[in-house]
């Protein structure tokens, strides 16, 4: 279905163009932090509401919008095109960056890194080149808004410029983001099978040999696996997110990683048309890797921040999991699997994008209210800090996939669909589903255990530091942001059946199938005809409710007027010290010791009579020393190599370009 009058798409455009006002308005008044945080950044956020009301309504209706831009380069005006897949991730893009910069204008403090109003620009920039990357139909306008997104997002990363770390963090991400890039312009070329027209319908319409298909596939899953985070390929997330500030940490991991993941199916299920099946065992064993990489880094990590950009490495395998699982059932003829797959995938880019988020900007509060990022100077901050504590326990469970919030049912999705696969021809594959699964498993239940350790360290027990008396709460647009964010992953997960149907339409358009509802109960969840399979998150919620509130009423009735308060024994211990809590290095200790083969670490050990005892630990990844060192030892040789080249006089110069025509001379007559 194909709509003539553009005008969701054209509202789109607008609200994007709105983005890059706002951003520009605030070089009117560029040193005013009031401006920027009550005025612009409450302004933007209300766009952002309004871009996720307009991408609710075309996923709803399900059609097909084009627009060419009279904007471009002589003879290559920009196409834009809304449909159901882009639709989806504008309505991700606008309803999560509604909650982010409701926080944000209270957030950002004076003296932070950038001016306010040139920090508004690059946020407000930021914002409108994602959604114009979702938008654009050609590869030009693709390119292009990508660019964008990763210069502005490079310069919010550096927000803080003056620490030479946040420096290394910020070059390191705008190189592997040129990598990317690279790998993406080689796909788009080889995609257009030697014609001159770029646009995505006449890539749509190539016909590609199978090795350059192949060869396509490949090139889009390296571009934009370094994007998303994809192992080994993820080396600059977690040193870009700990380094920027944390509302830009919450973008980039809810939503500018998804732009990846959107370009991936779109490249995958779209452009390249029905893919091959063993296409799909490069994301899958990709996707498994970095499900159990990311969560085992995660689980040792002493930083916050750093916890959560691991966190989120891990829930990009989960969704490359999903895409992979995806294109092996589609190549095999298993077109209601593949639905069910790729149904999983877009939930899960839903939750992680509310969930991520959400626990992104509760540690900024932390961090604010403290000063600390370190786990080991926190603790007892739910007496501090009532609002953040709360609100961000919504967002502890929903990741680490507790029923009834919204990550338990894309996770549980997924695990139907590897369940499901039993019909698969191929005998590799039928051996490795149940492996891939197990790994999901046991990455589901290490995120579990991660965020136990984060949440319980930061919020319960003692304090940690006496400096942490002073902690606060956050402020009112804070609270309003985060509240936001809790209310959509509450929303996603106790309405499942609403979303699947509103996904339907995006894997209609990718796969040709949707998911069958086996039931009509618009409360029961049952993914597949003929499987005694379902879940009913709402009566999940009215038991547990029902099972508490029984209970306290039996402790009441029974024990009320029979309970005598009495100081606990305690075996003449003198009483409980901050210094006998567990700590994050504890929680993480299991996991050194079982899995220390993935690590390097490095110890820093008291002497036996040292009065002032200190223990440090350091752990690093492996694959820096085995991987990316040497390439980087090979890089500066042959820079040097170079250099010497580059003599400084000018006959030395005149002689490479004589040498070089007459080579090219050569070349001319024997062809």
């Amino acid at each position: 279905m194909i709509t003539i009058s553009p005008t969701l798409l054209t509202g789109c455009v607008a609200l994007l163009c709105g983005w890059v006002v706002v951003g520009l308005a605030g070089l009117l008044r560029p040193g005013s932090l009031r401006f920027a945080g009550r005025t612009l950044f409450p302004l933007g956020a209300l766009l952002g509401l309004a871009l996720a009301l307009l991408a609710g309504a075309s996923l709803l209706g399900g059609g097909t919008e084009r627009l060419i831009l009279p904007v471009g380069l002589p003879d290559l005006p920009m196409h834009l095109r809304l449909d159901p897949l882009s639709s989806l991730f504008l309505l991700l893009l606008g309803a999560s960056s509604f909650g982010i910069s409701v926080f944000a204008g209270g957030y950002f403090r004076q003296g932070e890194g950038a001016l306010p109003g040139l920090l508004c620009l690059q946020y407000h920039l930021f914002l409108a080149s994602m959604g114009a990357v979702l938008l654009a139909d050609d590869a030009y306008g693709f390119l292009v808004a990508w660019e964008v997104m990763a210069l502005s997002s490079y310069f919010l990363v550096t927000t803080q410029h003056r620490i030479p770390e946040i420096r290394r963090a910020g070059f390191l991400y705008l190189l592997m983001a040129h990598v990317g890039a690279i790998c993406l312009l080689l796909c788009f070329g080889v995609l257009q099978g030697g014609s001159w027209l770029f646009t995505f319908d006449a890539m749509r319409a190539a016909h590609l040999s199978p090795g350059w298909a192949a060869a396509a596939f490949l090139l889009a899953l390296l571009g934009f696996g370094a994007k998303a985070g994809l192992v080994p390929v993820h080396v600059w997330l977690p040193e870009a997110h700990p380094a920027a500030p944390s509302p830009v940490s919450a973008l980039m991991s809810g939503v500018m990683l998804k732009t990846a993941v959107y370009g991936m199916l779109r490249v995958g299920l779209d452009l390249l048309g029905r893919p091959v099946w063993w296409w799909g065992l490069a994301p899958l064993i990709l996707g498994l890797l970095t499900i159990f990489y990311g969560v085992l880094f995660a689980a040792v990590q002493t930083d916050m921040k750093r916890l959560l950009a691991y966190s989120s490495i891990e829930n990009i395998g989960i969704v490359f999991t999903g895409i992979g699982l995806t294109i092996v059932f589609e190549g095999s003829g298993l077109e209601t699997v593949a639905a069910l797959a790729l149904l999983a995938t877009l939930y899960h880019c839903l939750n992680h994008s509310f969930m991520k988020s959400l626990l992104f900007l509760g540690t900024g509060s932390v961090l604010h209210a403290t000063g600390e990022r370190n786990l080991g100077r926190l603790g007892g901050l739910i007496h501090r800090m009532p609002w953040v504590a709360w609100l961000t326990l919504i967002g502890t469970l929903a990741i680490a996939g507790l029923p009834p919030l919204n990550g338990f049912v894309s996770e549980w999705l997924l695990l139907q669909s590897f369940l499901f696969a039993d019909h698969l021809p191929h005998a590799f594959v039928n051996l490795l589903i149940p492996m891939g699964m197990a790994l999901v498993v046991l990455g589901a239940a290490l995120a579990g255990y991660v965020m136990v350790k984060f949440y319980g360290v930061i919020f319960l027990g003692q304090p940690r530091e006496a400096s942490l008396a002073h902690a606060h709460d956050c402020g009112w647009l804070e609270r309003i942001g985060l509240l936001w964010l809790a209310l959509g992953c509450v929303a996603l997960g106790l309405f499942p059946l609403q979303v699947i149907r509103a996904l339907g339409a995006v894997t209609g358009q990718l796969i040709g199938a949707a998911v069958p509802q086996a039931s009509s109960h618009w409360w029961l969840l049952a993914p597949v005809p003929g499987r005694p399979v379902s879940y009913g998150p709402l009566v999940f919620l009215t038991a547990t409710l029902a099972v508490v509130f029984l209970t306290v009423l039996a402790v009441r009735l029974t024990y009320h007027q029979r309970v005598r308060r009495a100081p606990a024994w305690d075996c003449a211990f003198g009483g409980l010290t901050p210094r006998m809590q567990d700590t994050a290095e504890g929680f993480g200790q299991p996991i050194r010791h079982l899995f220390q083969s993935f690590f390097e670490i490095e110890r820093e050990l008291p002497a036996p009579a040292d009065r002032t005892p200190r223990y440090r630990i350091a752990i690093r990844e492996r694959i820096w020393r085995l991987a990316y060192e040497p390439l980087s030892n090979a890089v500066e040789r042959l820079a040097n190599a170079a250099a010497r080249v580059q003599q400084g006089r000018i006959s030395v110069y005149l002689l490479y370009g004589f040498v070089t025509l007459i080579v090219l001379l050569a070349v001319a007559l024997m062809s």
